[in-house]
């Protein structure tokens, strides 16, 4: 009896391993079981893509920039901008000290009216001896002395008022103008920095600011010299920065420097913007686009896409497969806003960002799915 049942249970146990084991592969190759696939995202393109000639990496600069220091050594005693400051042709914008130079001034200016006050004394002098040699009341060789004592007193009011001007020169120097009008890109110094010419001094400064005229700005880029033949002066351009991604701003080429740079066989080539955009700012990284003809207005627009390889047909229609929680959701795409860029295919109806299964063939609607992505 012991012997009958053990055989019963044991070829009980034999089934319920069978079907388990029957179980568990359909779980993983079944119907149900999650099929690896792989996934591309869905993009955002622009449609100059298909017209680039070359492509390259640069950066924004102003070509009108100057750090403004003064030629006088002093004191930083006055500073009326800070980093962002707009400010005007001639414009003061700092100010060093200056008590020595105005004594110097106002010293000058003393010497011009003493050198005024004699020359009106000697020009008096003359007329009197004028009027006596008329007279014959004094000797010729007197009158003479009067006339050169009165070229002297002309010749000292020349050399003070020669004088005067180098003392406001003086003072001009301890004033830092703006020579164009910009805006202020950085502060070198504070008040109470000791500023020289050349800042060689221990603890000195040289520049007081960094000035940048923002209408200035362009696109700096080296274009390998094997690839320089394909540019050509006035060649439109596109301009993507990294600062404001998905934005694109037309441009061409107005510049490339007539020399090699020998060390990485490279010609630096400058491009203009069509329209200067205010967020545009100098030292943005860019990159630029050359391309083959100017671009309509409908080019300059980005369009969304996905790749070739995640489209097949389903009955007469495209679609593909988008990744939903772990799903796959079949989506007819709306591809009527524009054919083929590339190896990309345009859609109208899905968001950058979306992920779709690529060569999803033996997919349907719903289906389980494990991302198998490398």
């Amino acid at each position: 009896m012991p012997v009958f049942r053990l055989s019963w249970a044991l070829r009980f146990w034999k089934w319920g391993l069978a079907v388990s084991l029957i179980l568990l592969a359909w779980l993983v190759w079944g119907p149900g079981a999650a099929q690896p696939v792989q996934t591309t995202p869905v993009v955002q393109t622009y449609p100059s893509q298909t017209l680039s000639v070359l492509n390259a990496t640069g950066y924004v600069v102003a070509q009108r920039k100057a750090s403004l220091a003064s030629k006088a050594t002093g004191r930083l005693e006055w500073l009326g901008v800070a980093e962002g400051s707009v400010v005007k042709a001639g414009q003061v914008v700092a100010r060093l000290e200056s008590r020595d130079t105005l004594a110097q001034l106002a010293q000058a200016r003393a010497q011009v009216d003493l050198a005024q006050a004699e020359f009106l004394e000697a020009q008096q002098n003359y007329s009197r001896s004028e009027q006596l040699l008329a007279k014959k009341f004094i000797a010729p060789s007197a009158h003479e002395s009067s006339v050169a004592k009165m070229s002297i007193a002309k010749a000292s009011v020349a050399a003070a008022k020669a004088n005067q001007q180098v003392a406001e020169a003086n003072l001009s120097q301890t004033e830092i103008r703006a020579p164009f009008d910009g805006i202020i890109l950085t502060k070198n110094a504070n008040v109470g920095d000791n500023i020289t010419p050349f800042s060689s001094a221990a603890d000195s400064k040289g520049a007081v600011v960094t000035i940048a005229d923002m209408s200035t700005l362009e696109v700096e880029t080296d274009v390998s010299e094997s690839n320089v033949g394909r540019l050509k002066i006035g060649q439109p351009a596109e301009i993507g920065l990294d600062a404001l991604p998905g934005e694109r701003f037309a441009g061409s080429i107005i510049r490339m420097v007539p020399t090699i740079d020998r060390s990485k066989a490279t010609r630096l080539v400058k491009i203009k913007f069509d329209l200067i955009d205010p967020r545009v700012l100098p030292d943005m990284s860019a990159k630029v686009v050359f391309l083959e003809r100017q671009l309509s207005e409908a080019e300059r627009k980005p369009i969304v896409a996905v790749s070739a390889q995640a489209v097949v047909q389903r009955e007469g229609k495209p679609v593909v497969y988008l990744v939903d929680s772990g799903q796959v959701k079949e989506v007819v795409i709306d591809t009527q806003a524009s054919g083929v860029q590339g190896d990309l295919v345009p859609v109208a109806n899905l968001k950058p960002g979306q992920r779709v299964v690529i060569r999803p063939a033996g997919l349907r609607d719903g289906q389980r799915i494990k991302i198998a992505n490398p």
